[in-house]
């Protein structure tokens, strides 16, 4: 078995891949509502923008099953996913405490279906992680993923469920180590505080940082315990553009992969951090967001792909159209094909967003301090850590349908069937408040996040079974 490292045929950038694509047709049909900058319906351009382009003929396209109330639960408490599955606009008004209590109503609104689209997109990046665990693709893309802000018990952000923390679990069940990087204008707040006193995963965020949602990700919040150091936060400010932003992000990935050596990476491609989002700041091209991509690819590591926030819904759809492409090796045109959507990209008709004129405050100064920080951090750490072999977890059954195939002839998505989920112990998540001293003794201490997960056993052989510790289980 596979545990880091290049696991994929080496080759040039622009060699093919092996990629699963995860629609459903029914995603953009959901609705925060009117005024809400939410809009589902960017899902559904964007494979309009991949069916006019010709990517789908490509990739393997196809429909994910819904994940089941038990796959939720694998993260999220029982109470929480049971009151997603029975709240409606109808009864709302019913359950005002809990309400308050999940964080549901304002940015989290309550709308028809709201269960069912949970179900969609979570199903959507499991069903990606099953396909990369059993080598069924080399890269697998679920655009309607990547909610990085659902906590355990509450909803955040725009978001209810945790697709990402859901993958990552399932991707621990085959890989010893998982490195999640976040390329979404806003913290990947929540996937931190999930994997935030392990080893196992890595996380690394490029974000705003400073009053700005959700205010987390200082660069001195780096993990706690057997994890510290092993979240790392590139905090940046107003402006950043193409050039200043991949000064910091190959370096410091080039780094992590060096020394993590993850067996699979998962790429949140959060669409507000690009020029001209209608919540965001910075200031990249759909060129330098894909950028991240085509770098993340080129390292031979099963990939996930997931979408995130993007509120200008032609720039979220222009940007996941061409990053799919990148995914392909195949170089889009940058002339909009006639299509159903084509009035949103009028009146260029052109794919690619230009930067706009915005002041860059983000220093030479600032940003070399930064990237020599971070270095420093990585330098520190132990290469690719090890876990004691253990008793593989059952795979998650979660099956897929071709989306041309009709479903109601489609037995692999029998309800009646059995989704083998359980682990040897129920995920355990407390809220804890305690200081973290940095690497570094003469920074200063950072928060640890009030909630964490135990992660799956896994069975792979350590890489060094004289020098590793003997470890059981992540400790809490």
């Amino acid at each position: 078995m596979d545990i880091g490292g290049n696991s994929l045929p080496s080759g040039a950038d622009t060699s093919k891949r092996k990629v699963c694509y995860f629609y459903d047709p029914e995603v953009g049909n959901y609705y925060y509502g009117q005024t809400h900058p939410m809009k589902p319906q960017r899902m559904r351009m964007t494979h309009a923008l991949l069916a006019h382009y010709g990517l789908l003929q490509h990739m393997h396209v196809l429909k994910p099953n819904p994940a089941r109330e038990k796959d939720l639960c694998r993260f999220h408490a029982d109470d929480y996913v049971s009151f997603l599955r029975r709240i409606t606009p109808n009864n709302q008004h019913e359950n005002l405490i809990q309400l308050k209590r999940f964080n549901v109503g304002e940015d989290c609104p309550v709308f028809d279906g709201l269960y069912s689209f949970c179900q969609t997109y979570a199903g959507g990046s499991i069903g990606g992680a099953v396909k990369l665990n059993h080598g069924h693709c080399d890269i697998a893309v679920n655009w309607a993923g990547g909610l990085h802000h659902a906590k355990k018990c509450e909803a955040s952000g725009f978001c209810y469920v945790n697709d990402i923390v859901l993958a990552i679990l399932e991707l621990l069940k085959f890989h010893e180590r998982v490195l999640y990087v976040d390329i979404d204008i806003h913290h990947g707040d929540g996937v931190e505080e999930a994997f935030y006193i392990t080893d196992r995963v890595m996380t690394v965020s490029f974000h705003k940082f400073g009053d700005y949602f959700p205010g987390t990700g200082d660069i001195r919040d780096i993990g706690f315990g057997k994890g510290k150091c092993y979240a790392l936060n590139v905090p940046l400010d107003d402006g950043i553009d193409d050039e200043s932003y991949q000064s910091l992000f190959k370096p410091i990935m080039s780094k992590v992969m060096e020394v993590y050596r993850p067996g699979a990476v998962v790429l949140q491609c959060g669409a507000d951090s690009l020029s001209g989002d209608r919540l965001g700041c910075f200031n990249i091209s759909v060129k330098g967001h894909a950028e991240c991509v085509r770098f993340m690819r080129s390292f031979n590591v099963p990939l996930l792909l997931l979408g995130g926030g993007g509120y200008t819904i032609r720039n979220v759809a222009s940007c996941w159209c061409y990053e799919t492409g990148v995914a392909l090796g195949i170089e889009v045109d940058d002339q909009v094909p006639e299509h159903e959507y084509i009035e949103y990209f009028g009146p260029d008709y052109s794919l690619h967003v230009a930067p706009s004129n915005m002041e860059n405050k983000n220093s030479c100064e600032m940003l070399d301090e930064i990237r020599a920080r971070l270095l420093d951090n990585l330098s520190r750490l132990q290469h690719a850590p090890s876990v004691q072999f253990q008793e593989q977890p059952p795979d998650t059954e979660i099956p897929e349908a071709d989306e041309d195939e009709d479903d109601n002839k489609d037995e692999r998505k029998d309800p009646d069937h059995d989704v083998n989920v359980d682990y040897e112990r129920e995920c355990t998540l407390g809220r804890l408040k305690m200081e973290v001293v940095e690497c570094e003794a003469k920074d200063k201490d950072s928060t640890l996040p009030r909630e964490t997960v135990d992660v799956p056993h896994t069975e792979v052989e350590q890489e060094n079974p004289q020098e590793q510790p003997e470890m059981d289980q992540i400790p809490l």
